[in-house]
């Protein structure tokens, strides 16, 4: 049995990705601030309450896993979400790279994927002022964290420009560097979709530290 860690199981795209991982027989142990935000109840869920701003935290709950997932986000209402991202993620990288855990797989951000030749959906000036920075510093991650790293098997996955609850449909496209859009010109994906994507790529391994993206 596939055993992963997740990081940020309580989110709105951690509990997809939950739902998914135990609808597909895996053990899960999430790792969450707040133990009492998970209610589902699962003989292969464990819940365990860990600060993962503390790499060390990271590695002792990582340690025998398959996999990490990280969800992580501080927070859209949080003044120093950028900050904590950046901080975060850099921890929860360090922690993972310590663990001997080999596989990771990040919920990244639509606002480094291209829209245009050399242009950036982040800096095309269509995304609300007020998550730029926060987009930015998940950005930045990717590009100055995650491409260096040679140790583990990492892969970035964004997401469509928009990410909202839906169905679990089973039909959208991948693609890796630049934004998908519909006949319309619309990028959009459910979160249930996003979920069973990132699990696919879990089960069948197609993407080695780069990233790839999704949408309708």
């Amino acid at each position: 049995m596939i055993k992963i860690v997740l990081i940020g199981a309580s989110g709105f795209v951690g509990s997809s990705i939950l739902n998914e991982a135990l609808d597909r027989g895996y053990k899960v142990k999430a790792i969450v601030r707040h133990p009492e935000k998970i209610t589902k109840v699962h003989k292969n869920l464990v819940v365990k309450q860990g600060d993962v701003s503390f790499s060390d935290t990271v590695t002792e709950v990582s340690k025998g896993a398959d996999a990490v997932i990280s969800a992580y986000n501080p927070g859209w209402k949080n003044p120093d979400i950028a900050v904590e991202t950046t901080r975060v993620y850099r921890a929860i990288l360090e922690g993972v790279r310590k663990s001997g855990v080999k596989r990771f797989l990040v919920v990244g951000g639509a606002g480094s994927l291209f829209i245009s030749h050399g242009i950036r959906l982040m800096d095309a000036g269509v995304m609300p002022e007020f998550i730029l920075p926060a987009v930015r510093a998940l950005a930045d991650f990717y590009l100055k964290d995650l491409i260096d790293e040679k140790t583990i098997d990492w892969v970035f996955f964004s997401p469509a420009g928009n990410l909202e609850p839906g169905l679990r449909t089973g039909k959208f496209r991948l693609g890796k560097d630049d934004l998908i859009v519909n006949e319309t010109g619309e990028s959009k994906i459910s979160v249930q979709d996003y979920a069973g994507a990132m699990i696919d790529e879990l089960e069948k391994p197609v993407h080695h530290r780069e990233r790839f993206t999704i949408g309708y």
